[in-house]
């Protein structure tokens, strides 16, 4: 497992939700998950999160989206599929140090 691996997911995970909601335009590692120039409502970014939360338990770490930057647009891990993708392959990472000791 790689961040391209969740990168892959996540936008394929957005093209499909903007897709039933007819939406034309797709997404790729670049675009803006949150924000005034995001294709994703509200309801499609926690969508998303619990998409995360079960793709991550599928293989077993946990995925944590509740920092309080989250939400930041400067800040956030919602910046991008490549950023968000970062931050879920540091948090399985993290966690499986821990499970290795």
């Amino acid at each position: 497992m790689n961040e391209e691996f969740f990168i892959t997911q996540i936008i394929d995970f957005v093209n499909e939700k903007l897709k039933e909601n007819q939406t034309e335009k797709g997404i790729n590692e670049s675009s803006a998950l949150i924000g005034g120039d995001s294709l994703l409502d509200s309801m499609g970014l926690v969508e998303l999160c619990l998409f995360l939360e079960d793709l991550s338990s599928e293989n077993d770490f946990e995925f944590d989206w509740t920092s309080r930057s989250a939400l930041s647009k400067s800040r956030s891990m919602f910046r991008s599929p490549k950023v968000l993708a970062a931050e879920v392959m540091k948090q399985y990472k993290q966690q499986c140090k821990h499970v290795q000791k």
